[in-house]
Protein backbone atom coordinates (compact mmCIF):
# COMPACT_ATOMS: atom_id res chain seq x y z
CA UNK A 1 0.00 0.00 0.00
CA UNK A 2 1.46 3.18 -1.11
CA UNK A 3 0.30 6.19 1.43
CA UNK A 4 -0.39 9.45 0.25
CA UNK A 5 2.68 11.40 2.00
CA UNK A 6 4.62 8.82 0.09
CA UNK A 7 7.04 9.69 -2.96
CA UNK A 8 8.47 6.85 -4.99
CA UNK A 9 12.26 6.55 -4.86
CA UNK A 10 12.12 9.29 -1.93
CA UNK A 11 10.11 8.95 0.79
CA UNK A 12 9.05 5.21 1.64
CA UNK A 13 8.29 2.91 4.30
CA UNK A 14 10.42 -0.32 4.61
CA UNK A 15 10.35 -2.51 7.02
CA UNK A 16 7.54 -0.32 8.84
CA UNK A 17 10.12 2.63 8.84
CA UNK A 18 10.65 5.97 7.25
CA UNK A 19 13.22 5.62 4.66
CA UNK A 20 14.72 8.73 2.70
CA UNK A 21 16.22 8.06 -0.49
CA UNK A 22 17.17 4.26 1.13
CA UNK A 23 17.95 5.73 4.10
CA UNK A 24 16.44 4.26 7.73
CA UNK A 25 15.60 7.72 9.61
CA UNK A 26 15.59 6.47 12.71
CA UNK A 27 19.22 5.30 11.75
CA UNK A 28 20.08 8.32 10.81
CA UNK A 29 18.20 10.22 13.87
CA UNK A 30 20.24 7.93 16.18
CA UNK A 31 23.78 8.13 14.81
CA UNK A 32 23.55 12.15 14.26
CA UNK A 33 20.75 12.82 17.04
CA UNK A 34 17.72 15.00 17.20
CA UNK A 35 16.09 17.86 15.69
CA UNK A 36 17.74 16.53 12.39
CA UNK A 37 17.20 18.11 9.16
CA UNK A 38 17.57 15.65 6.33
CA UNK A 39 17.99 17.11 2.66
CA UNK A 40 17.61 14.89 -0.58
CA UNK A 41 19.49 15.90 -3.64
CA UNK A 42 17.89 13.41 -5.89
CA UNK A 43 14.32 15.62 -4.87
CA UNK A 44 16.09 19.22 -5.16
CA UNK A 45 17.35 17.99 -8.56
CA UNK A 46 14.01 16.12 -9.53
CA UNK A 47 12.49 19.87 -8.46
CA UNK A 48 14.93 21.61 -10.50
CA UNK A 49 14.29 19.33 -13.37
CA UNK A 50 10.35 20.15 -13.49
CA UNK A 51 10.71 23.79 -13.09
CA UNK A 52 13.07 23.90 -15.79
CA UNK A 53 10.30 22.70 -18.14
CA UNK A 54 9.11 26.45 -18.37
CA UNK A 55 11.91 27.27 -20.84
CA UNK A 56 10.54 24.41 -22.97
CA UNK A 57 7.04 25.97 -22.65
CA UNK A 58 7.43 29.61 -23.01
CA UNK A 59 10.05 29.28 -25.95
CA UNK A 60 12.04 32.05 -25.41
CA UNK A 61 15.58 32.48 -23.23
CA UNK A 62 15.42 31.32 -19.74
CA UNK A 63 16.74 31.30 -16.77
CA UNK A 64 16.31 29.73 -13.42
CA UNK A 65 17.47 31.07 -9.94
CA UNK A 66 16.96 29.36 -6.71
CA UNK A 67 15.67 31.69 -3.83
CA UNK A 68 18.96 31.35 -1.57
CA UNK A 69 16.79 32.50 1.15
CA UNK A 70 14.78 29.69 1.79
CA UNK A 71 17.80 27.52 2.64
CA UNK A 72 21.13 28.69 1.70
CA UNK A 73 23.88 25.61 3.70
CA UNK A 74 27.04 25.51 1.69
CA UNK A 75 25.97 21.79 0.58
CA UNK A 76 22.67 22.76 -0.61
CA UNK A 77 24.12 25.67 -2.80
CA UNK A 78 26.31 23.52 -4.28
CA UNK A 79 23.93 20.56 -5.12
CA UNK A 80 21.48 23.52 -6.78
CA UNK A 81 24.72 24.60 -8.63
CA UNK A 82 25.65 21.09 -9.74
CA UNK A 83 21.92 20.52 -11.36
CA UNK A 84 22.45 23.44 -13.50
CA UNK A 85 20.77 26.00 -11.48
CA UNK A 86 21.47 29.61 -10.97
CA UNK A 87 20.89 31.68 -8.02
CA UNK A 88 18.96 34.59 -6.46
CA UNK A 89 20.46 36.17 -3.44
CA UNK A 90 19.15 38.61 -0.52
CA UNK A 91 21.95 40.15 0.56
CA UNK A 92 25.57 40.47 0.69
CA UNK A 93 26.23 37.79 3.02
CA UNK A 94 24.20 35.24 0.64
CA UNK A 95 26.23 36.85 -2.00
CA UNK A 96 29.46 36.01 -0.53
CA UNK A 97 27.92 32.42 0.49
CA UNK A 98 27.20 32.01 -3.32
CA UNK A 99 30.20 33.06 -4.45
CA UNK A 100 31.65 30.25 -1.56
CA UNK A 101 30.10 27.65 -3.30
CA UNK A 102 31.35 27.75 -6.57
CA UNK A 103 28.33 30.46 -8.25
CA UNK A 104 29.65 33.16 -11.33
CA UNK A 105 28.40 36.18 -11.25
CA UNK A 106 26.59 36.43 -14.10
CA UNK A 107 24.87 33.21 -12.56
CA UNK A 108 23.36 35.77 -9.54
CA UNK A 109 20.86 38.05 -9.50
CA UNK A 110 21.07 40.41 -6.20
CA UNK A 111 17.73 41.17 -4.80
CA UNK A 112 16.76 42.91 -1.52
CA UNK A 113 15.41 46.29 0.01
CA UNK A 114 18.27 48.10 1.76
CA UNK A 115 21.29 47.50 -0.06
CA UNK A 116 24.44 48.80 1.79
CA UNK A 117 27.18 50.33 -0.54
CA UNK A 118 29.28 47.31 0.55
CA UNK A 119 26.76 45.08 -0.85
CA UNK A 120 26.49 47.23 -4.04
CA UNK A 121 30.32 47.31 -4.39
CA UNK A 122 30.54 43.82 -4.10
CA UNK A 123 27.83 42.85 -6.68
CA UNK A 124 29.51 44.82 -9.00
CA UNK A 125 32.75 43.83 -8.49
CA UNK A 126 31.73 40.37 -9.17
CA UNK A 127 29.39 41.28 -12.25
CA UNK A 128 25.84 39.83 -11.16
CA UNK A 129 23.21 39.01 -13.61
CA UNK A 130 21.39 41.95 -12.20
CA UNK A 131 20.99 44.28 -8.95
CA UNK A 132 16.95 44.06 -8.74
CA UNK A 133 16.48 48.09 -7.91
CA UNK A 134 13.91 48.67 -5.03
CA UNK A 135 13.86 52.25 -5.03
CA UNK A 136 14.95 55.71 -7.50
CA UNK A 137 16.80 56.24 -4.25
CA UNK A 138 18.84 52.62 -4.65
CA UNK A 139 19.18 53.57 -8.32
CA UNK A 140 20.46 56.85 -7.87
CA UNK A 141 23.02 54.95 -5.38
CA UNK A 142 23.70 52.33 -7.49
CA UNK A 143 24.80 54.59 -10.05
CA UNK A 144 26.82 56.50 -7.84
CA UNK A 145 28.91 53.17 -6.78
CA UNK A 146 29.50 52.47 -10.10
CA UNK A 147 30.82 55.77 -11.61
CA UNK A 148 32.99 55.35 -8.05
CA UNK A 149 34.21 52.14 -8.77
CA UNK A 150 34.93 52.85 -12.63
CA UNK A 151 32.21 50.19 -13.90
CA UNK A 152 28.65 49.23 -15.30
CA UNK A 153 26.24 47.92 -13.03
CA UNK A 154 23.62 45.37 -14.62
CA UNK A 155 19.88 46.61 -13.25
CA UNK A 156 16.78 45.40 -13.20
CA UNK A 157 13.91 47.51 -11.93
CA UNK A 158 11.48 45.89 -9.50
CA UNK A 159 7.50 46.95 -10.10
CA UNK A 160 4.70 46.75 -7.13
CA UNK A 161 1.42 46.40 -10.05
CA UNK A 162 -1.18 46.01 -7.41
CA UNK A 163 -1.73 41.71 -7.86
CA UNK A 164 -3.74 40.46 -5.15
CA UNK A 165 -3.50 36.35 -4.95
CA UNK A 166 -5.64 34.22 -2.34
CA UNK A 167 -2.34 33.17 -0.04
CA UNK A 168 -1.02 34.02 3.44
CA UNK A 169 -0.77 38.16 3.75
CA UNK A 170 2.99 37.76 4.72
CA UNK A 171 3.50 36.01 1.52
CA UNK A 172 1.77 38.77 -0.49
CA UNK A 173 4.39 40.96 -2.14
CA UNK A 174 2.59 42.50 -5.20
CA UNK A 175 0.21 44.77 -3.26
CA UNK A 176 0.16 48.50 -3.03
CA UNK A 177 0.78 47.73 0.94
CA UNK A 178 3.59 45.81 0.62
CA UNK A 179 7.03 47.08 1.38
CA UNK A 180 8.48 45.69 -2.24
CA UNK A 181 9.50 47.48 -5.15
CA UNK A 182 8.41 50.90 -6.69
CA UNK A 183 5.03 52.01 -8.28
CA UNK A 184 5.44 51.87 -12.22
CA UNK A 185 5.23 55.29 -13.13
CA UNK A 186 8.03 56.03 -11.23
CA UNK A 187 10.16 53.19 -12.58
CA UNK A 188 9.09 54.46 -16.23
CA UNK A 189 10.44 58.01 -15.01
CA UNK A 190 13.88 56.30 -14.24
CA UNK A 191 14.10 54.63 -17.85
CA UNK A 192 13.99 57.99 -19.45
CA UNK A 193 16.32 59.45 -16.84
CA UNK A 194 19.08 56.79 -16.95
CA UNK A 195 18.74 55.55 -20.49
CA UNK A 196 22.12 57.50 -21.68
CA UNK A 197 23.81 56.79 -18.29
CA UNK A 198 27.52 55.37 -18.39
CA UNK A 199 27.10 52.97 -15.27
CA UNK A 200 23.96 51.67 -15.22
CA UNK A 201 23.04 49.13 -18.02
CA UNK A 202 19.24 49.02 -17.53
CA UNK A 203 18.57 45.19 -18.55
CA UNK A 204 15.17 44.33 -17.29
CA UNK A 205 12.24 44.58 -15.29
CA UNK A 206 11.36 42.30 -12.13
CA UNK A 207 7.65 41.85 -10.78
CA UNK A 208 6.67 39.02 -7.95
CA UNK A 209 3.26 38.03 -7.08
CA UNK A 210 4.11 36.42 -3.75
CA UNK A 211 4.34 32.70 -2.26
CA UNK A 212 1.73 29.42 -2.62
CA UNK A 213 -0.28 31.15 -4.69
CA UNK A 214 -3.17 28.65 -5.15
CA UNK A 215 -4.11 29.43 -8.58
CA UNK A 216 -2.19 29.89 -11.65
CA UNK A 217 -4.22 32.68 -12.87
CA UNK A 218 -2.09 35.64 -11.05
CA UNK A 219 0.84 34.63 -13.54
CA UNK A 220 -1.42 35.70 -16.60
CA UNK A 221 -2.17 38.63 -14.69
CA UNK A 222 1.71 39.30 -14.08
CA UNK A 223 2.48 38.74 -17.67
CA UNK A 224 -0.16 41.71 -18.77
CA UNK A 225 1.34 43.93 -16.24
CA UNK A 226 4.92 42.93 -17.55
CA UNK A 227 4.33 42.94 -21.04
CA UNK A 228 2.08 46.75 -20.91
CA UNK A 229 5.74 47.84 -19.29
CA UNK A 230 7.94 46.54 -21.73
CA UNK A 231 5.82 48.06 -24.46
CA UNK A 232 5.83 51.24 -22.56
CA UNK A 233 9.80 51.28 -21.79
CA UNK A 234 10.47 51.05 -25.45
CA UNK A 235 8.03 53.75 -26.93
CA UNK A 236 8.86 56.41 -24.74
CA UNK A 237 12.85 55.51 -24.44
CA UNK A 238 13.76 52.90 -27.09
CA UNK A 239 15.47 50.39 -24.87
CA UNK A 240 14.51 46.83 -25.37
CA UNK A 241 14.69 44.84 -22.00
CA UNK A 242 17.09 42.05 -22.18
CA UNK A 243 14.95 39.96 -19.81
CA UNK A 244 11.96 40.32 -17.52
CA UNK A 245 11.51 38.64 -14.12
CA UNK A 246 8.82 37.42 -12.66
CA UNK A 247 10.17 36.06 -9.03
CA UNK A 248 8.79 32.57 -7.84
CA UNK A 249 5.90 31.77 -5.75
CA UNK A 250 5.31 28.25 -6.97
CA UNK A 251 3.24 26.55 -4.57
CA UNK A 252 3.86 23.13 -3.16
CA UNK A 253 1.19 20.60 -1.73
CA UNK A 254 1.39 20.31 1.88
CA UNK A 255 -2.05 18.81 2.70
CA UNK A 256 -0.80 15.47 0.03
CA UNK A 257 -1.68 13.45 2.89
CA UNK A 258 -5.42 14.51 3.33
CA UNK A 259 -6.33 12.93 6.81
CA UNK A 260 -6.23 16.35 8.65
CA UNK A 261 -7.41 18.39 5.32
CA UNK A 262 -10.81 18.78 7.02
CA UNK A 263 -9.39 20.40 9.97
CA UNK A 264 -8.65 23.77 7.87
CA UNK A 265 -11.04 26.38 6.84
CA UNK A 266 -11.23 26.64 2.89
CA UNK A 267 -9.11 29.48 2.13
CA UNK A 268 -6.41 27.77 4.32
CA UNK A 269 -7.03 24.16 2.79
CA UNK A 270 -7.01 25.23 -0.92
CA UNK A 271 -3.57 27.63 0.31
CA UNK A 272 -2.00 24.36 1.43
CA UNK A 273 -3.13 21.85 -0.78
CA UNK A 274 -2.17 24.33 -3.78
CA UNK A 275 -1.30 22.21 -6.51
CA UNK A 276 -0.14 22.90 -10.75
CA UNK A 277 2.39 22.78 -13.17
CA UNK A 278 4.40 25.22 -13.46
CA UNK A 279 5.14 24.63 -16.73
CA UNK A 280 1.57 24.65 -17.68
CA UNK A 281 1.25 27.62 -15.83
CA UNK A 282 3.60 29.69 -17.69
CA UNK A 283 2.38 28.18 -21.21
CA UNK A 284 -0.92 29.83 -20.82
CA UNK A 285 0.55 33.22 -19.36
CA UNK A 286 3.30 33.53 -22.16
CA UNK A 287 0.56 32.77 -25.06
CA UNK A 288 -1.27 35.57 -23.71
CA UNK A 289 1.43 37.62 -23.88
CA UNK A 290 2.21 36.87 -27.94
CA UNK A 291 -1.41 37.30 -28.21
CA UNK A 292 -0.89 41.10 -27.21
CA UNK A 293 2.73 41.34 -28.91
CA UNK A 294 1.05 40.75 -32.34
CA UNK A 295 -1.94 42.58 -31.49
CA UNK A 296 0.36 45.69 -31.09
CA UNK A 297 2.34 44.38 -34.15
CA UNK A 298 5.44 44.44 -31.78
CA UNK A 299 6.46 40.97 -31.95
CA UNK A 300 10.40 41.62 -32.20
CA UNK A 301 10.26 43.20 -29.00
CA UNK A 302 10.13 39.21 -27.38
CA UNK A 303 12.74 38.59 -29.82
CA UNK A 304 16.27 38.15 -27.70
CA UNK A 305 14.45 38.46 -24.41
CA UNK A 306 14.84 35.68 -21.38
CA UNK A 307 12.56 35.32 -18.78
CA UNK A 308 13.99 34.87 -15.47
CA UNK A 309 12.12 33.12 -12.72
CA UNK A 310 13.13 32.53 -8.76
CA UNK A 311 11.51 29.71 -6.85
CA UNK A 312 12.63 28.83 -3.43
CA UNK A 313 9.77 27.18 -1.96
CA UNK A 314 8.87 24.58 -4.81
CA UNK A 315 12.78 23.81 -5.39
CA UNK A 316 13.58 22.79 -1.76
CA UNK A 317 10.25 22.99 0.76
CA UNK A 318 9.50 18.83 -0.19
CA UNK A 319 12.96 17.96 -0.46
CA UNK A 320 13.46 17.62 3.56
CA UNK A 321 12.21 16.64 6.53
CA UNK A 322 12.85 17.23 10.23
CA UNK A 323 13.03 14.28 12.66
CA UNK A 324 12.20 14.91 15.64
CA UNK A 325 12.02 12.60 19.27
CA UNK A 326 9.49 12.85 21.72
CA UNK A 327 11.20 13.82 25.06
CA UNK A 328 8.48 13.83 27.41
CA UNK A 329 4.72 13.19 27.59
CA UNK A 330 1.63 13.94 29.85
CA UNK A 331 -1.92 14.04 29.91
CA UNK A 332 -4.27 17.14 30.87
CA UNK A 333 -7.89 17.26 31.18
CA UNK A 334 -9.41 19.17 28.34
CA UNK A 335 -11.71 21.68 30.64
CA UNK A 336 -12.76 21.81 34.19
CA UNK A 337 -15.32 19.19 33.92
CA UNK A 338 -12.26 16.90 33.52
CA UNK A 339 -14.47 14.57 31.70
CA UNK A 340 -11.84 13.95 29.00
CA UNK A 341 -7.95 13.65 28.63
CA UNK A 342 -5.47 14.88 26.26
CA UNK A 343 -2.56 13.22 25.71
CA UNK A 344 0.37 15.76 25.05
CA UNK A 345 3.60 14.59 23.52
CA UNK A 346 6.65 17.25 23.97
CA UNK A 347 9.41 16.88 21.08
CA UNK A 348 12.85 18.58 20.61
CA UNK A 349 11.98 20.65 17.79
CA UNK A 350 10.18 24.07 18.24
CA UNK A 351 9.80 27.15 16.60
CA UNK A 352 13.37 28.46 17.12
CA UNK A 353 14.36 26.21 13.89
CA UNK A 354 10.50 25.84 12.58
CA UNK A 355 9.59 29.52 12.98
CA UNK A 356 6.49 29.16 10.36
CA UNK A 357 4.98 27.02 12.33
CA UNK A 358 4.52 29.89 14.88
CA UNK A 359 4.87 33.38 12.75
CA UNK A 360 2.51 31.60 9.53
CA UNK A 361 0.50 28.91 11.41
CA UNK A 362 2.06 27.00 8.77
CA UNK A 363 1.78 23.03 8.67
CA UNK A 364 3.93 20.74 7.95
CA UNK A 365 2.56 17.05 8.26
CA UNK A 366 3.92 14.93 11.12
CA UNK A 367 4.02 10.77 11.31
CA UNK A 368 5.88 8.82 13.27
CA UNK A 369 9.95 7.35 11.48
CA UNK A 370 9.79 4.46 13.52
CA UNK A 371 6.15 3.09 12.79
CA UNK A 372 5.61 4.99 9.17
CA UNK A 373 3.37 1.90 8.24
CA UNK A 374 1.05 2.12 10.97
CA UNK A 375 -2.38 3.79 11.25
CA UNK A 376 -2.39 7.60 12.22
CA UNK A 377 -5.26 7.60 13.94
CA UNK A 378 -4.49 8.61 17.50
CA UNK A 379 -5.09 12.21 18.69
CA UNK A 380 -2.47 13.97 20.17
CA UNK A 381 -1.45 17.51 21.27
CA UNK A 382 2.07 18.30 20.24
CA UNK A 383 4.60 20.97 21.40
CA UNK A 384 8.45 21.75 21.52
CA UNK A 385 10.71 22.09 24.23
CA UNK A 386 11.19 26.54 24.20
CA UNK A 387 9.79 28.16 27.72
CA UNK A 388 7.30 29.97 24.80
CA UNK A 389 3.53 29.48 24.95
CA UNK A 390 3.31 29.77 21.75
CA UNK A 391 5.55 26.59 20.47
CA UNK A 392 2.85 24.01 19.41
CA UNK A 393 1.79 22.45 16.63
CA UNK A 394 -1.67 23.76 16.44
CA UNK A 395 -3.39 26.89 16.91
CA UNK A 396 -3.53 28.05 20.54
CA UNK A 397 -5.51 31.24 19.57
CA UNK A 398 -9.23 29.00 18.20
CA UNK A 399 -8.50 30.41 15.00
CA UNK A 400 -8.79 26.99 13.10
CA UNK A 401 -5.31 27.85 11.30
CA UNK A 402 -4.12 24.48 12.59
CA UNK A 403 -5.13 21.69 13.57
CA UNK A 404 -5.97 20.98 17.07
CA UNK A 405 -4.48 18.21 17.51
CA UNK A 406 -1.62 15.59 15.59
CA UNK A 407 -2.70 12.03 14.72
CA UNK A 408 -0.15 9.47 15.70
CA UNK A 409 0.09 5.69 16.25
CA UNK A 410 -1.47 5.04 19.15
CA UNK A 411 0.94 4.46 22.66
CA UNK A 412 3.31 7.21 21.21
CA UNK A 413 6.05 7.45 24.40
CA UNK A 414 9.29 9.52 25.06
CA UNK A 415 11.75 8.78 22.81
CA UNK A 416 10.02 7.65 19.41
CA UNK A 417 11.07 9.64 16.40
CA UNK A 418 8.83 11.38 14.57
CA UNK A 419 9.52 13.48 11.05
CA UNK A 420 7.71 16.76 10.00
CA UNK A 421 7.27 16.74 6.31
CA UNK A 422 7.94 19.10 3.48
CA UNK A 423 9.82 21.55 5.58
CA UNK A 424 13.06 22.47 3.78
CA UNK A 425 11.66 26.27 3.09
CA UNK A 426 12.51 28.69 5.19
CA UNK A 427 13.25 26.61 8.54
CA UNK A 428 16.85 26.12 9.03
CA UNK A 429 17.59 29.93 7.18
CA UNK A 430 15.70 31.36 10.08
CA UNK A 431 16.43 29.77 12.89
CA UNK A 432 17.86 30.99 16.10
CA UNK A 433 19.73 29.92 19.51
CA UNK A 434 16.47 30.93 21.35
CA UNK A 435 17.01 29.75 24.79
CA UNK A 436 20.36 28.51 24.19
CA UNK A 437 19.24 26.00 22.12
CA UNK A 438 21.87 24.56 19.64
CA UNK A 439 20.91 24.82 15.72
CA UNK A 440 20.49 21.24 14.64
CA UNK A 441 22.98 19.17 12.03
CA UNK A 442 21.96 18.69 8.26
CA UNK A 443 22.32 15.80 6.03
CA UNK A 444 22.53 15.45 2.47
CA UNK A 445 21.81 12.33 1.03
CA UNK A 446 23.74 12.15 -1.93
CA UNK A 447 22.38 11.45 -5.27
CA UNK A 448 24.93 8.44 -5.29
CA UNK A 449 23.68 6.69 -2.72
CA UNK A 450 25.85 8.17 0.31
CA UNK A 451 24.53 10.43 3.56
CA UNK A 452 26.71 13.41 3.61
CA UNK A 453 26.90 15.50 6.80
CA UNK A 454 26.82 19.14 6.02
CA UNK A 455 26.47 21.01 8.67
CA UNK A 456 27.71 19.64 12.36
CA UNK A 457 25.49 20.43 15.39
CA UNK A 458 26.38 23.30 17.35
CA UNK A 459 28.27 23.31 19.99
CA UNK A 460 28.10 25.44 23.82
CA UNK A 461 31.32 27.53 22.14
CA UNK A 462 28.89 28.38 19.30
CA UNK A 463 26.30 30.01 21.76
CA UNK A 464 28.91 32.52 22.30
CA UNK A 465 31.01 32.73 19.41
CA UNK A 466 30.29 36.21 19.09
CA UNK A 467 30.37 37.46 22.27
CA UNK A 468 33.16 39.66 23.69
Amino acid sequence: MIRSWEILDFLEVCDGRLHIDGHDAVELAREHGTPLFVYSESRIRHNIVRLKQVGDAVGCGFKLCYAAKAMSTLGVLRSVRDAGCDLEVNSGGELWKALKAGFRGDQLNFNGLSKEEWEIELAIENGVYAIQVDSLYELSLIEETARRLGKKANVSLRLVPGIESATHSGLQTAMLTSKFGMMPEEAFAAFAKYKDSEHLNLSGIHLHVGSQNPSPAVYTQAFDEMFGALLRIYRETGIRLQHINLGGGFPVNYLRDGSQAGDFPAEQREMFAADFEPAEAMRTAWAAVREKADAENVRDLLEGITLLLEPGRSIIADAAICLTTVRNAKQRPTDDRQLTTDHWLLTDAGFNILLSMETYKWYYHLISAERAGELHETPYKLAGPLCDGGDVYFDIEGEGRLPDHRLLPENVEPGEVLALLNCGAYSLAQASQYNGRFLPPVVLTKADGTAELIRRRDTFEDLIASDL
